[in-house]
């Protein structure tokens, strides 16, 4: 009978590994923002030399993306007040935040400025929900044609798509219910980020698993899919208080 606790850590070649063990198939290895945070979901029935042999065979992919985490430029914890930059579609804007006495809204009012309209004595966390409302529109506007493009190329059907801020993914797909969630934080991102990340949510609707498979279907029908993932790596990430 196995023993272990459902969470714990092992050390393989100096790098602490988080282990979760759940009733799933197969193990799956991933390094998570903001710091590389390296986290192995396995099935209940392996032990830790196998484990640990499966993340060596995986030290050079993971040390590869630790260190992006670590390059990657950070922005500091946003305030939402007059001055401060804030990113939309890949590109940084100041933004101005004015006090009515009407219901909020948010424009663009040119290729560097934000304004954001809030209520009287607004606390900076009703600024951000208005701002993330806005961003959470431009994000939902963006998806129905980008599906059905994606759809005809994949021959793939998703039943919903759904948006929400998320810690430690860009996306994730439920393939029985042909589900697909996205990171709000998108909509901070070039266009190209968002349709990588779509692109390889729905590949799964194909392949479930990172595999040779997986990435031959990317390779196929989005060529230029590892320039994508490398620009969304070199973004900036917002502030976070990350807990796990």
């Amino acid at each position: 009978m196995n023993t272990k606790p459902d969470c714990y850590h092992i050390d393989v070649r100096g790098i602490s590994v988080e282990v979760v063990r759940k009733d799933i198939k197969n193990l799956h290895i991933g390094v998570y923002p903001p710091n590389g945070r390296v986290r192995v979901a396995t099935p209940l029935n392996l032990d830790d030399n196998t484990i640990r042999m499966a993340v060596i065979t995986r030290l050079r992919w993971i040390r590869r993306q630790k260190t992006s985490f670590e390059q990657q430029e950070r922005q500091s914890e946003r305030f939402f007040v007059t001055g401060e930059s804030h990113y939309f579609q890949g590109r940084r804007y100041r933004i101005e935040v004015l006090e009515r006495d009407r219901p909020p809204k948010v424009w663009l009012l040119n290729s560097k400025n934000i304004t954001l309209t809030v209520r009287p004595n607004s606390d900076r966390k009703a600024r951000e929900a208005v701002l993330h409302r806005w961003y959470r529109r431009h994000l939902r506007n963006q998806l129905p044609p980008l599906i059905g493009k994606w759809e005809s190329k994949l021959d793939v059907t998703v039943e919903d798509a759904r948006i929400k801020k998320m810690k430690t993914l860009w996306g994730s797909c439920n393939v029985e219910a042909k589900r697909i969630w996205l990171n709000l934080e998108l909509a901070k991102k070039p266009k190209s980020c968002l349709v990588y990340i779509l692109v390889h949510e729905m590949v799964h609707l194909h392949e479930r698993q990172h595999n040779d498979r997986f990435h031959e279907l990317m390779d196929k029908f989005l060529p230029q899919w590892r320039s994508y993932r490398d620009e969304l790596n070199r973004a900036p990430l917002a502030h976070e208080e990350w807990r796990y």
